[in-house]
């Protein structure tokens, strides 16, 4: 059987996924037919249902939830790991409301958050993460919000950060920020969606557990070559949640929606969001 999955490029999706796509760890006997993409691009095609087991963001599910569940493992969610607003010079929510920000993607979680934090900015413009940045800089837009590998960046670039929209989540809820998920298609056999969900808990497992084993594998997909910064973003977004989301990582993904029904940001919550588990899984 041939599965189709989904992630992107960056450093905590490779990491998550070398061991499984290197058959370092027991799975399911299919063959994995890998599509490394940008997110965004990974959210459009989730619209479609194209891929069967895909990274999303958790904002973007809200849109396809008709073709997917998530799994309990393999999600970046954690406490000071959101996106960044930056600029080249101080801004107030004020100046932001007519400025032109660009976002990394409208159906971001990125997105979601910078909307919830600034409900009156009217101008935003959608671009690939990894020119935001650059843009910001050349003065192409006043303002970006930032994903990944970049937060380690901006600063070095003299940018300067006008919120953390992580911190604005946790202030506002307590909880860790759902940014992205492991999605599998509802259609495919309940049985098969745990073995995959398993496999690769134990993908991430192995990951923690060799943190050197997948260095090469890293290194030949990310836009940021730094190793020091590489190592920083898989610290950032690889942690027990992507293990395990657990019932704090399950209950930070309905506030998420809860949130943005109440914001009109989505019309209606996502029903039956998680794949079912193993008793004696994770």
């Amino acid at each position: 059987m041939n599965l189709r999955l989904g992630f992107s490029p960056c450093p905590n999706d490779t990491f998550i996924f070398h061991a499984l796509l290197h058959e370092l760890v027991q799975g399911p006997k299919v063959h994995w037919e890998p599509h490394l993409e940008d997110v965004e691009t990974l959210n459009q095609w989730a619209l479609e249902g194209r891929l069967d087991v895909t990274k999303l963001s958790f904002h973007a599910y809200a849109k396809c939830s008709q073709h997917y569940q998530l799994l309990n493992t393999g999600a970046a969610l954690g406490f000071g790991c959101g996106p960044l607003v930056i600029a080249r010079h101080p801004m107030t929510a004020d100046q932001l409301e007519d400025a032109v920000i660009a976002i990394p993607g409208e159906l971001t979680t990125a997105n979601f958050l910078f909307q919830l934090a600034y409900p009156l900015v009217r101008q935003r413009k959608v671009m690939p993460f990894s020119e935001i940045e650059n843009a910001v800089l050349e003065g192409r837009v006043d303002a970006g919000v930032i994903i990944h590998e970049n937060r380690f960046t901006y600063a070095q670039k003299g940018l300067t950060k006008l919120m953390d929209l992580g911190e604005y989540w946790e202030s506002e809820t307590g909880l860790p920020i759902p940014l992205g998920g492991i999605f599998v298609r509802r259609d495919l056999p309940v049985d098969l969606k745990m073995d995959i969900q398993k496999a690769i808990g134990a993908s991430v497992r192995y990951a923690l557990d060799h943190p050197t084993a997948s260095a090469s594998f890293i290194q030949c997909h990310a836009q940021e070559m730094d190793p020091e910064v590489t190592r920083q973003h898989i610290d950032l977004y690889v942690n027990e949640y992507s293990a395990d989301l657990g019932e704090t990582g399950q209950g930070a993904v309905r506030e998420l929606y809860a949130k943005a029904v109440n914001t009109g940001i989505i019309p209606l919550e996502p029903q039956d969001i998680f794949c079912p588990i193993y008793a004696n899984d994770l």
